[in-house]
Formats: C-alpha cells, sequence, structure tokens
C-alpha cells in the first residue's frame, strides 16, 4: 500500500532534509524504505542497530549515497548538532531523511540548529481518504472504529490479532518510551492514568477531577498528559475562540490517536475515528501545504458544544458535530452555526439513510465526508 505522504516526501527530498515524525509503528520505517526504490544508491542505517551505529558514528556509509537515511538518530546524544554537520557538509546531490519517534518533535522546542535545513512531517495512522480508492468509505470507517488506524491491526481484519498487538504496543511503550521521560515510581500512575483516560475521550480535561482520583496533584496530571502528547499517544483539541490566550486556558478534550483502545460505546469510538482524520487532514495541510489550518471544538459559557471546528486563518470556516445515526441537526450546532456565520455546518452520520439540507445544517454521510479530506 503506498502511503499518502509518499510523493510529497519525494517531491521534498530534492530541495531540504525531510524530518518524519508520528506515532510508534505507525509505518515511519515502512515508508522510508519504500521510498529507496525511487533513488539509484540509497542507504538506511538504524541507530538501533549496532552495527549501524558504529558507520553513523564514523560517518562511514558510502559518500555517493543519494539518499541518506537516519532512523532512530534522535537516540544519539547531541543528534540535531551531527545531522547539522551532516546536511551541511553532504555531497551534491544528496538527499536525507530523518525518521523516528514522535519525540524528534522536541527540536521544535530546542534551538535552532536545523533552522532553514529541513521540512517536518507528520505520519498518522490510515483513515478513510487514504483509502478512498480501494474500499467503501462506510467500509473503511466501520473498520476504524473496531481496529483503530495503524497499519498492523488493521490490515490484520482480526479483533484477536488486534487485541495481541494493541496489548504489546502499550506495555512496550510504557516500559520503553515512557521510562524515559519519567521515573520509574511515576509507571504506576502513568498506567492507572492512561486507562483513566481511555474512557473520558471526548470529554474536556478536569486536571482536578482527574488528579483527585489518582491521588496525585493536579499540575502532576498536566505533566503525564502533556508525555502522553509528545509520545503520540493521545493528542488535544483546544476549544475555538478568536482569542487564542483564552482558547489556551480553557479545559482541552483528549483523544487517542489509536480508535481501537478507546473504551465506550460505537458513538464515542466514531468520535475518536473522525477526530484522528480530521487532525491528521490539518497536519497534512499544515505540513505539506503551508496552511495556516487549525483543529477545534466549540462550547459556549452555558454549556452548548459542537464536537470539532476547522478554523483557517484563524476564522472558523467548519463546525462539525458527529453523530451514529441521528439525522436531526443537534441543538446546540443549529445554535452555533447562527453564532459564527460564514462557517459551514455539518452533522456527519455514520447510519446515515440519506443525506439532508436542514436549515443552515447538512446532514452528511460521515464517510463519504471524511473520504474526500485532504489526507
Amino acid at each position: 500500500m503506498k502511503r499518502y505522504l509518499y510523493d510529497p516526501i519525494k517531491k521534498d527530498l530534492l530541495k531540504k532534509m525531510v524530518v518524519l515524525t508520528g506515532p510508534r509503528q505507525v509505518g515511519k520505517t515502512w515508508l522510508a524504505k519504500a521510498l529507496m526504490s525511487e533513488f539509484k544508491t540509497p542507504q538506511y542505517l538504524n541507530f538501533d542497530n549496532v552495527a549501524d551505529a558504529k558507520i553513523i558514528n564514523s560517518q562511514s556509509w558510502p559518500v555517493k549515497s543519494d539518499l541518506l537515511i537516519l532512523d532512530e538518530i534522535h537516540k544519539r546524544p547531541e543528534w540535531k548538532k551531527f545531522v547539522k554537520g551532516v546536511f551541511d557538509t553532504r555531497p551534491k546531490n544528496q538527499s536525507i531523511l530523518i525518521t523516528g519517534s514522535a519525540r524528534l518533535d522536541t527540536y521544535r522546542q530546542s534551538g535552532e540548529s536545523l533552522a532553514g535545513r529541513y521540512f517536518p512531517i507528520r505520519l498518522n495512522p490510515i483513515s478513510v481518504s487514504e483509502l478512498k480508492e480501494t474500499m467503501a468509505p462506510d467500509e473503511v470507517l466501520s473498520l476504524l472504529n473496531r481496529f483503530g488506524g495503524f497499519p498492523e491491526p488493521f490490515l490484520s481484519g482480526s479483533e484477536t490479532e488486534a487485541a495481541r498487538w494493541r496489548n504489546q504496543y502499550y506495555t512496550d511503550l510504557i516500559r520503553e518510551d515512557i521510562l524515559e521521560f519519567g521515573r520509574l515510581q511515576e509507571i504506576r500512575s502513568m498506567k492507572l492514568l492512561l486507562e483513566l483516560l481511555r474512557s473520558r475521550v471526548g470529554s474536556p480535561v478536569s486536571y482536578t477531577s482527574i488528579a483527585q482520583d489518582l491521588q496525585l496533584a493536579p499540575n502532576t496530571v498536566r505533566r503525564y498528559i502533556d508525555m502522553l502528547e509528545s509520545l503520540c499517544i493521545v493528542f488535544t483539541v483546544r476549544p475555538y475562540h478568536s482569542n487564542i490566550a483564552r482558547s489556551i486556558l480553557k479545559e482541552p478534550k483528549l483523544y487517542f490517536y489509536d480508535s481501537g483502545f478507546v473504551q465506550g460505546d460505537e458513538g464515542i469510538k466514531l468520535e475518536n475515528t473522525c477526530a484522528v482524520c480530521l487532525l491528521k487532514h490539518v497536519q497534512y495541510c499544515q505540513d505539506v501545504n503551508g496552511e495556516d489550518i487549525e483543529l477545534n471544538y466549540v462550547k459556549t459559557k452555558d454549556g452548548k458544544e459542537v464536537d470539532f471546528s476547522l478554523s483557517k486563518d484563524g476564522k472558523a470556516s467548519y463546525l462539525i458535530e458527529v453523530k451514529l445515526s441521528e439525522d436531526k441537526p443537534s441543538i446546540s450546532l443549529t445554535f452555533m452555526a447562527k453564532k459564527i456565520p460564514g462557517a459551514e455546518a455539518l452533522q456527519l452520520v455514520q447510519n446515515l439513510r440519506r443525506e439532508q439540507q436542514k436549515d443552515s445544517i447538512a446532514v452528511v454521510d460521515a464517510g463519504k465526508w471524511l473520504a474526500q479530506l485532504a489526507a
């Protein structure tokens, strides 16, 4: 299966270095190796491999390599300084692709040593849009709700195999990646938090409430969730507001990259799947097209809430409510459509008999609408 970022990365490699990040096992290494077929003398090196690490440290790969892939390079001390040197002294016409864990994203916050030398691109799980040429949208959406969008469990088509993958996946995340961030005594608390969050998908996160449940300080809970987010286990969606500072202060909603890990009814799993698809669309538009686009949700002081909004250049362009079967426009969506003129109001319904327009609300098939997103 050709991943959706194949062509954009191929194009970008001719201009600058590409730094490819994303969740564990989302297909970064597979995509990198697939791109090797586009080059005459590609070289793949993984810092986790002892032999490869020696080659990397001594910079003894073939000089004439026209594509150099450095996988898991963030595990090397002072990796940014090293990569900067490799890029600045590379032979003419040598392309460089850096791949690895979501922790590579810390390069954005720490220093400017790679400034102007790279394109950051984020790889996300499989979505309805990515498979629109090979499968019916409603079929893909149903599978994503059950298995999530990570390639291995999704392509297995087996509940048993998906469960086995998921057990191992989260065990490894906690044992390896989370342990790198935190202290050993924090692992138990992180496990409890992860389990708690599974049943709170789509609800505004109350750090105080979670802290009470886990007998931790609210700031500790906030730090743990930041860790889970930086590892691409969960992502947060903040409320839309024209005043950015005010939106940051309000409670975010939380979703998992893996819909199959979510605990709840079909409606909750559907909302999580839609959130992942929307996030993927937004990040593609940001990374590949350079658009100023954001994913948010909308909530008023009196509690009226719309699941998602998409905004471009700071202005809401879409208001999106997600329903499993309800084709009557929600009261909150109808109210918000009047309050935010210019935004297209949509109710995405998975089990929909027929699409219709009711006042200013378009009631549409969820799978078909998600299929037309950019990624």
